[in-house]
């Protein structure tokens, strides 16, 4: 028998939903066991659960495996008699050399920084705990590294470049791609079974102070209902609690416009220039889509159309929709609303599909003067603009939401 099943996590307690902020009653649940928020149906526990000797057993093995994926060849073709080895590296050096260094940073961030911060991250809960450590704020720091670890849309970029490619050179599999599919899959499967919460109540474990539940408040950054300290910080985390997440509207309106404006240069000036014998062709984000489709390969057009076109505009109209919904206070319709801004954080990070693409084809394509391949001046606009919206998302309190539905008119909330 599964002496996780029936053995409590914790005592009942209670619970204020993040994302409607509810209060209701969490009974003492099991480590295999979800919970969800039972007005938005937010997920308040995740229910899964890894050993600490698990997760630090995976990511040694990433540590490892990080080298040979980000340096070796992931890609390899035959161009003008030549043999082009592409790998991560090289296609991030590539876009620094060329004037281009912050664009290149967004990738390497993604690809590189966040994968290894996470690795590092768990190997520091592992041993800092052993040490007598502060473990805070890393763990305040996986609850927001999560959605940037993006070797999977890599991947995803990787497909599209040689689809690319092809045309002009025959493209084998390098060397990396076992090793960097593995580290892929290791990763998804970490951020799947890392459970943050259980995480905080195995290191931080904290009681629940009797006092009057209408005022208790839950903390956003590490999910803990409870009162504030004497400094007004929630208990566990140490970070500042609020009823509402000051200046949420301001800020997730600044990040939003600054992203309206940025997509204008990013889908009207070229993203990607390729010189073939001497003469000059631009692409820009739609004229690549209608390229690919044209050549036959619609699948990988429609995933770039989708990521590249669609998902921005789709998250700038939501997050229009919903800010002004609550500037109006607008108490129709709040599932349909909060659903559609969970939809648009997870599906946000699927747009830095074109920087990849970029950055492979400039390792790939960039040798002579025949055939070679530049960025164009939109692929900054355009990684801007993702990270605005992405951070658009984060930075918007969905409580405030749910504060234009009056106490018992529960008939608005479909």
């Amino acid at each position: 028998m599964n002496i996780n099943a029936i053995v409590p996590l914790s005592k009942a307690r209670y619970q204020r939903c993040c994302e409607c902020d509810l209060l209701f009653s969490l009974p003492p649940l099991s480590r295999k066991q979800a919970a969800y928020c039972p007005r938005c149906n937010a997920k308040v526990v995740l229910g899964r659960d890894w050993s600490m000797t698990r997760l630090t057993a995976i990511a040694v093995a990433m540590l490892l495996l990080m080298p040979f994926a980000f340096t070796e060849p992931l890609i390899s073709i035959r161009l003008l008699g030549t043999r082009i080895n592409a790998s991560l590296m090289e296609g991030i050096w590539q876009m620094s050399s060329q004037g281009d260094p912050i664009t290149a940073s967004m990738v390497a961030f993604c690809t590189i920084g966040a994968p290894l911060t996470l690795a590092l991250s768990l190997l520091y809960l592992r041993f800092g705990s052993a040490l007598g450590m502060n473990l805070r704020p890393v763990l305040l720091m996986l609850e927001r590294l999560k959605e940037w670890v993006m070797l999977d849309i890599y991947l995803i970029g990787m497909a599209v470049a040689a689809i690319k490619v092809k045309e002009y050179a025959d493209i084998q599999m390098g060397s990396a791609m076992i090793a960097y599919l593995t580290l892929t899959l290791l990763s998804i499967l970490t951020l799947i079974h890392l459970n943050l919460e259980q995480l905080w109540e195995r290191y931080y474990s904290q009681e629940q102070r009797a006092g009057n539940p209408e005022t208790l408040l839950v903390c956003l950054a590490c999910h803990y209902t409870g009162f504030q300290d004497q400094r007004g910080r929630c208990p566990r985390c140490h970070v500042p609690i609020h009823h509402r997440q000051p200046h949420s509207l301001q800020k997730t309106w600044a990040a939003l416009i600054a992203a309206m404006v940025l997509l204008f240069p990013a889908n009207l000036l070229p993203i990607s220039i390729v010189y073939v014998n001497g003469a000059r062709m631009e692409d820009t984000i739609f004229s690549g889509v209608v390229s690919l489709a044209t050549s036959g390969n619609i699948p990988i057009a429609a995933i770039v159309f989708i990521a590249s076109v669609l998902v921005p505009f789709t998250k700038v109209i939501v997050l229009l929709m919903i800010l002004f919904s609550i500037h109006f206070k607008t108490p129709h319709s709040l599932k349909t609303r909060i659903r559609l801004l969970r939809l648009v954080a997870w599906v946000g990070r699927w747009s830095m599909l074109d920087l990849f693409v970029i950055s492979l084809m400039m390792s790939l394509v960039n040798r002579d003067q025949l055939l070679s391949f530049t960025m164009g001046p939109a692929a900054f606009y355009f990684g801007s603009a993702v990270i605005l919206t992405i951070l658009a998302v984060k930075w918007l309190d969905s409580r405030l939401i749910w504060d234009a539905h009056a106490t018992g008119n529960a008939e608005y909330a479909d």
